[in-house]
């Protein structure tokens, strides 16, 4: 297989790529297709860290996944795939081995709000995500707490569980069904995933509705029947919780891997506690973390032909030990470690020869030179960037769904509740270089991001696809993106006024300073409140009359530098230096009174200390732990219970509408007693209430908004406002209790058939009311006996002048418009299409779609 041209479009500025098997071969996935799999396939993904804050030090991770249903030779081409992109990569890149609904919480990480896998492979996987695709009828199955996947199951009653959560997919309307025993954090999940499924295959254009109690939903259980039958007897039991506790992830061994003469020696050396010391450079070591994950590590002298044994040797292991064939096995080489791999051992040091990185130590002591960034290319991508900010800039707000041109003097001056395009432009060994900024704040619409990348695709195209665009959340800014308005970027809360001239004003305001150059200073609206202030920072508080740059009793000398250029952002008032502990009587009026605020350091950045974030739950009285790898606040969830685990403390974070709060204090506990590195149990665990979150926790994250809590619609109230019955469920509603329907008896001839329109007649619904081709990708009407029906028109009863080449707005009454082909008469489906209907069913969906554009009928 040749894989050099795949290996050579690496983009390593790219967070995340994606590559399928399809006829042996590795091909590139499109971002529009990530979270979806399909069971017979095989998947390639690297992932690059973007941030330097990034979990690991290594190059990225590679992950090796394995559809249910894969066959061997499939498998064979994604591992010879793997195996060349790693070499292309380095030693410090971390090998991953994922299969079918068993994947290792890195990988859930990447995808967000969960992954979808699908029925099929081979061309089925390739036909892409397109919006406006509502010739879809199928049944998902949504599991999973943090880490959230839906599976395509059969489309039947059967499928069905009291615990369970299910999506009923028609295209133009999704039904979710919400078990009796499911809780209403899981609820609240499933509905995220129900809704960016809306979102990203049907342009958002789909209707929701939830079922959380049949008797109340009394329309939408009439849609379910008419697809799914008549349900008969109970539904099923539920399936027991599924999750590795915590005792058992204690369980570790590690054993010495060599070969001596033609035998492979598998000795155990160790049980926890684990010591670094153990692992020697010249070996390979594999450690078993109580059956559920296999780690493979390799020293730096060992031998190539050792590392590329490694997977065999894991999946060897895997077979000898009885464990199953999807347990997770991941791969590292010496000095590329995760964090979850070092954390098994009670101490790890980055520098154990006390000489490794000590070059790096000293240069990031050391002021950069921004002079150097052209001749060292290292250099600007450890700083991310690549000059010095002071090229041109253009900066455009997208209001009305048109970007609009921002007065250079409120250059940096965002909102959180808009989109900005910023257009650096810069020359580099004598060209003229673009980089496109997309800024998105945290308060903005759908509908605002899809014409922010609108307009950064018009751009594009007048600059003749020269632009490197660069998307940048709110609170994330990247330093050359900070560097670009000079250090002076203040993000203010609300949206600009009109035509995008500027924040708007009210008054007082508090602003949070951050930062002591260019590159690092930001500069945050949050709440004009006394418990705001932190003494080691710099904060403006704007009133009517005056504006006060409040100096903490802890800040440095170049922060105030820093403060003091930002102060131009704020002119028209007389501004006075006000020093903590010197405030005057009107300050602490304007902030409302005086109050309790942080008066220590914020904390410090520990060099090789990486905090680890995880999801609490005990389903079955021992604590299990889902881990989210590449954290931030949104993470956070009202319905749950999180620890923070910073290696010096344990934060235990309670979502206010989460259960098992006096079980908090209890699981800090017992993760300490259970953590395989035998940590203290004298370790301070901290318990924190969703909105009083003190600085010490909320400096772990990359960005904070103190406005977050405000404003959040609990899952009834996004329920009752946002999911009301539309116009698409009420037209399936009355097709379901008014159309006159058509039975299609044994000899496929065409017959009425009335459909009661009383709600208490559900025993007369028809069973299989026609909303599309099931999930097999065959027409339902096709395959299945008596009792199935078609909406008001009857199946081959209008010409073909009346359905081809017709909008698709003003189909002919009665008449699905993504199905039009389906009333034509067999004779005329047959001379149009050269193939009878049952055939034509029995296509790939994107090849059906392809001849109905072809012929008229889309």
């Amino acid at each position: 297989m040749d894989t050099n041209q795949d290996v050579a479009a690496i983009d390593r500025h790219r967070a995340l790529q994606i590559w399928i098997t399809e006829n042996l071969k590795m091909l590139p996935l499109p971002e529009r297709a990530h979270g979806n799999f399909f069971e017979e396939c095989c998947y390639v993904i690297l992932h690059v860290p973007q941030s330097p804050k990034a979990p690991r030090g290594g190059s990225g991770d590679l992950h090796y996944w394995i559809g249910k249903e894969a066959s061997a030779e499939s498998q064979g081409a994604a591992v010879t795939f793997l195996q060349r992109l790693r070499e292309a990569l380095g030693d410090g890149t971390v090998l991953h081995r994922e299969s079918q609904g068993h994947e290792s919480d890195c990988f859930h990480s990447y995808f967000r709000p969960g992954v979808i896998y699908r029925k099929g492979g081979q061309a089925s996987a390739l036909k892409h995500v397109e919006t406006n695709m509502y010739n879809v009828q199928r049944l998902l199955h949504i599991r999973g707490r943090k880490h959230v996947s839906a599976t395509e199951v059969a489309l039947s009653w059967n499928s069905f569980n009291k615990g369970g959560i299910f999506l009923l997919d028609l295209g133009k309307v999704l039904i979710q069904w919400n078990g009796p025993k499911t809780c209403i954090s899981e609820k609240s999940r499933a509905l995220t995933l129900t809704c960016s499924l809306r979102d990203r295959e049907r342009g958002g254009r789909a209707q929701i509705g939830v079922v959380d109690d049949e008797k109340k939903a009394t329309d939408l259980m009439h849609i379910m029947e008419a697809v799914l039958g008549c349900r008969s007897g109970s539904l099923g039991a539920s399936a027991p919780s599924s999750g590795v506790s915590q005792q058992q992830k204690a369980n570790v061994r590690l054993y010495h891997v060599c070969e001596k003469g033609t035998d492979l020696v598998v000795q155990e050396l160790a049980t926890r506690p684990l010591t670094q010391d153990l692992l020697q450079e010249e070996g390979c070591y594999l450690l078993d973390q109580g059956g559920f994950k296999i780690y493979m590590w390799q020293g730096r002298k060992s031998s190539p032909q050792d590392k590329k044994a490694a997977f065999n040797r894991a999946v060897g292991f895997i077979q000898a030990k009885g464990y199953p064939n999807y347990t997770n096995v991941e791969v590292v080489n010496e000095g590329a470690e995760s964090t979850a791999f070092q954390q098994l051992f009670q101490m790890w040091s980055e520098e154990r020869d006390g000489k490794k990185h000590k070059g790096k130590n000293k240069l990031m002591q050391a002021k950069p030179d921004m002079g150097k960034l052209h001749t060292q290319p290292e250099l600007a991508a450890q700083l991310r960037m690549v000059d010095d900010g002071s090229g041109k800039v253009e900066v455009w707000c997208i209001q009305d769904l048109q970007r609009q041109p921002v007065d250079p003097r409120h250059h940096g001056q965002l909102c959180s509740g808009n989109c900005y395009l910023a257009l650096y432009t810069y020359q580099k060994l004598g060209r003229v270089r673009y980089i496109l900024y997309l800024w998105q704040g945290h308060q903005t619409t759908i509908e605002d991001t899809k014409a922010l990348n609108l307009n950064a695709e018009e751009l594009d195209l007048m600059y003749q696809g020269a632009l490197v665009q660069e998307h940048v959340t709110m609170g994330r800014e990247p330093p050359h993106f900070l560097a670009i308005f000079q250090g002076q970027l203040v993000v203010f809360q609300g949206c600009a006024g009109n035509r995008g001239k500027g924040p708007p004003t009210s008054s007082p305001r508090l602003f949070h300073v951050q930062g002591t150059d260019s590159h690092n200073t930001r500069t945050m609206e949050v709440q004009a409140r006394a418990s705001s202030l932190i003494s080691s920072d710099i904060f403006f508080l704007v009133t009517a009359d005056v504006c006060y740059l409040w100096f903490g009793k802890s800040c440095s000398g170049d922060q105030r530098e820093r403060a003091r250029v930002v102060a131009a952002v704020f002119p028209g008032n007389d501004m006075e230096t006000v020093l903590e502990g010197q405030e005057p009587p009107h300050f602490w009026e304007a902030l409302g009174g005086r109050a309790p605020y942080p008066s220590n350091k914020r904390l410090p950045e520990v060099s090789g200390i990486q905090p680890r974030l995880f999801e609490c739950s005990s389903p079955s009285g021992g604590l299990v732990l889902t881990e989210v790898v590449f954290f931030g606040q949104e993470d956070l969830d009202k319905y749950d219970v999180m620890l923070l685990d910073t290696c010096q403390e344990i934060f235990l974070w309670l979502g206010e509408a989460a259960g098992g709060w006096k079980e908090a204090l209890a699981w800090g506990h017992e993760y300490l007693r259970t953590h395989p590195a035998g940590r203290s149990l004298d370790t301070p665990i901290a318990l924190v209430k969703q909105g009083y979150e003190p600085a010490t926790f909320t400096g772990w994250f990359a960005s904070w908004d103190p406005y977050k809590w405000t404003n959040n619609q609990s899952y009834e109230e996004v329920v009752e406002g946002s999911l009301r019955p539309g116009a698409a469920i009420s037209e399936i509603t009355a097709e379901v209790h008014n159309f006159q329907l058509t039975r299609r008896p044994s000899d496929n001839k065409a017959g009425p058939s009335t459909l009661p329109a009383s709600k208490g007649s559900q025993d007369c619904l028809e069973k299989d009311l026609e909303l599309g081709p099931s999930a097999d990708g065959k027409d339902p009407s096709i395959s299945r006996s008596t009792g199935s029906c078609c909406s008001s028109v009857a199946n081959g009863s209008l010409p073909r002048e009346r359905l081809m080449h017709q909008a698709v707005e003003d189909p002919p009454q009665g008449v699905d418009p993504a199905r039009k082909e389906f009333y034509l008469s067999d004779s005329d489906f047959q001379d149009i299409f050269g193939k009878s209907k049952e055939e034509f069913y029995s296509m790939a969906k994107w090849k059906q779609q392809q001849e109905k554009k072809k012929l008229g009928f889309f």
